[in-house]
């Protein structure tokens, strides 16, 4: 993600911030052209400190679960992450951990909505269009069986994952090496876009199969025998993660997840203007990021990039006792995977 600097003082402010630490001053995403301004505070209008042009919060901005803005004339009363919720908890009980974990749940979802529309990807609401995507952020309570997971644009998230120590509990169960809000929303958003890239375009179609598989075989058998038996155990020379080898559909979900994992981490180390020179000798872990991922026709350069920051942000995480940020070998299978998906996207953004 790109950085974000106070109109009034010029100090960065992070992408979630609601005022600017430095002056005080309110701060609003303007999804239009990816900027942050900046306001008065305590004035009745958002008047903006660059521009002097009005604006009005989203209205999700009143559960401090959105700090988006849109033009004050404009009729749209959400803004357009916030117009693809369909479900989220009862806000009639604000001191619940279910309001609490939809608060993290939004902050996870913003930043993947910030991504897609960087990819200049389609994202109708499904409440106005069939084809559309949406989000239900829910409860098991009424649902015992109810799961996260994707049906037909309805991307459906468990309000618990919102609570990090029961999704930790869930990682360990699974035994999965990392699980996180983001990670959840970028793999189910993955299964959406399948359909909207792949699905129904025979010679993209053609190309999956022959690297991901044959998607037509029988899914629900394919996830019952992946738990039954697990992966295979020479699984991460062609695979990114153990689940992604259950099915074709979970290899395309877990390779898109990782495809926006890296261009964001780029992304931001661009940003940040991050240099990796290790004080030994070895051009293997050396990189300077001098170029925005979302540029590049040319995906081996952003993956050679992406390996040295990994290790060097995993390197930190240790120092402080921390799990590694990005637990994952990229193989030269995978690579072949993500270039499919970095050339399916490229297509999107001329």
């Amino acid at each position: 993600m790109k950085i974000f600097q106070c109109g009034n003082c010029n100090s960065s402010v992070y992408f979630e911030n609601y005022t600017c630490d430095n002056c005080g001053h309110l701060t609003g995403y303007r999804a239009s052209d990816r900027m942050m301004l900046t306001f008065e505070p305590n004035i009745s209008t958002l008047i903006s400190d660059r521009e002097h042009v009005e604006y009005k919060y989203c209205k999700n901005y009143e559960h401090k679960v959105c700090n988006w803005v849109i033009e004050k004339e404009n009729p749209e009363d959400y803004c357009s992450a916030c117009q693809l919720n369909r479900t989220i908890p009862n806000l009639s009980n604000l001191a619940s951990d279910n309001f609490e974990n939809w608060q993290n749940l939004e902050v996870a979802k913003h930043r993947l909505i910030y991504q897609l529309q960087k990819f200049n990807l389609p994202l109708p609401s499904k409440l106005r269009d069939e084809t559309g995507l949406c989000f239900d952020f829910v409860a098991k309570q009424n649902n015992p069986k109810l799961m996260t997971g994707h049906a037909n644009g309805v991307i459906t998230i468990l309000i618990r994952e919102g609570n990090s120590v029961l999704r930790e509990q869930a990682r360990k169960a699974m035994t999965e090496p990392y699980r996180t809000l983001v990670g959840h929303l970028r793999h189910e958003v993955g299964h959406y876009f399948w359909e909207r890239l792949v699905r129904d375009k025979p010679d993209t179609l053609a190309e999956y199969r022959a690297i991901f598989g044959d998607e037509s075989q029988n899914y629900s058998e394919a996830l019952q025998n992946y738990y039954k038996t697990g992966a295979p155990k020479d699984w991460q020379k062609s695979y990114i993660s153990a689940y992604a080898t259950a099915h074709s559909w979970e290899d395309w979900a877990e390779t898109w997840a990782h495809y926006l994992h890296i261009m964001d981490m780029v992304e931001t180390a661009y940003f940040f203007r991050l240099n990796v020179n290790p004080k030994f000798k070895t051009k293997a872990l050396r990189t300077k990021v001098s170029f925005d991922p979302y540029t590049k026709l040319n995906f081996d350069i952003i993956v050679q990039k992406c390996v040295p920051l990994s290790l060097a942000v995993n390197s930190i995480n240790r120092a402080m006792g921390i799990p590694d940020v990005y637990p994952f070998v990229i193989s030269p299978a995978i690579i072949k995977k993500l270039k499919f998906i970095h050339n399916l996207l490229l297509q999107k953004r001329k």
